[in-house]
């Protein structure tokens, strides 16, 4: 039997429990035959992704393949102006669960860069939260994933600097420190959300009270890789799982305590259901 040591804060974060209680309700609702769409994957987990197609979710890649008249919620993760411009022109229902902390990163993109300032981006320009900030800059716009990055960026007068929620305080400041030899003016606005940082600083606690650190997450998963990154610098020894096929006896072997942190995409029932299995072994 393996002794087991949760991270104080794991699982669902409130944007992505509140975007999927919207899609279950939706879904059972009964008041409507719509069918329930969103574009891209509703949260990076592909284990709750494939419970929620199940109950009747469809999954479309991008506006386009939206029919009318159906229910469409915008992800966590936001969607640009456009998107949302396309959507209504089809007269669907829009059921809009934006995470709060991405709404003020694509309205302070939006107000800064009426304002005059070119818009350096901190993240993964491929990532769907990214893409759908990009879609409220109508000026100038960068978009860097770390102080090298941002070391090959022109200089430039008035420059605003804005996070993916799911970014460490200690990259936001290196680039920070990084434009501000690069710009006459900088703004920096620390978009990172609360549940981000309390997630990687229970991670940080888990240093010396654990042997080894499984971590349940989707590999999309941005804040997941963030956990698992946070976990190797400190000296922990990570297995990163998204479901219990994966949970390798081998790892185990002369560990007895183990850690379980999650990302924050992450259901419950799939944590409870794979911390099970490792207390048995």
């Amino acid at each position: 039997m393996k002794k087991i040591v949760m991270a104080d804060r794991a699982g669902f974060c409130f944007g992505v429990k509140r975007a999927v209680d919207a899609i279950l309700e939706a879904l059972t609702a009964g008041k409507s035959d719509r069918a329930v769409w969103t574009i891209g994957m509703p949260i990076h987990n592909p284990q709750e992704v494939a419970r929620l197609k199940a109950m009747g979710l469809q999954v479309a890649q991008d506006a386009s393949e939206i029919p009318p008249g159906v229910k469409v919620l915008i992800r966590a993760h936001g969607e640009s102006r456009a998107v949302l411009n396309a959507l209504r022109e089809k007269n669907v229902c829009v059921i809009d669960t934006t995470c709060p902390f991405v709404r003020r990163a694509q309205d302070l993109a939006n107000a800064l860069s009426e304002e005059g300032y070119h818009i350096v981006l901190l993240g993964d320009r491929n990532h769907p939260e990214i893409r759908s900030i990009m879609g409220y800059v109508d000026g100038g716009l960068d978009v860097v994933a770390d102080e090298a990055e941002a070391e090959r960026l022109p200089k430039r007068g008035r420059v605003a600097l804005i996070s993916q929620t799911t970014q460490q305080e200690e990259r936001l400041a290196a680039v920070a420190a990084v434009l501000v030899r690069r710009a006459g003016e900088l703004r920096v606005c620390n978009t990172i959300c609360r549940a981000t940082m309390e997630r990687q600083d229970a991670v940080r606690a888990l240093v010396g009270r654990v042997d080894g650190v499984v971590l349940i997450g989707g590999r999309e998963s941005a804040n997941t890789g963030k956990l698992r990154n946070i976990a190797e610098m400190n000296g922990l020894d990570v297995l990163w799982i998204e479901s219990t096929e994966e949970l390798d006896r081998g790892w185990f072997e002369g560990r007895e305590t183990i850690g379980i942190a999650a990302g924050a995409s992450t259901p419950e029932w799939l944590i409870t259901e794979i911390s099970n299995k490792i207390a048995r072994m």
